[in-house]
């Protein structure tokens, strides 16, 4: 089943929706700002983030 919510703030995706790698997973988030959040969030514990894709 496709989430089709924001990983970071829960807001409606749409199609400017940004894939991103963090921890091995790949999440869907609403724009850059998200995006940034969550590599932000990954670092802060210690992680290094993967490189995000756009669709």
């Amino acid at each position: 089943m496709k989430n089709d919510t924001c990983a970071a703030c829960d807001c409606k995706l749409d199609d400017t929706r940004i894939a991103v790698r963090i921890g091995g997973k790949t999440v869907e988030v609403c724009c850059q700002e998200c995006a940034d959040a969550l590599r932000e969030a990954y670092q802060a514990i210690g992680r290094e983030p993967a490189a995000h894709m756009q669709n």
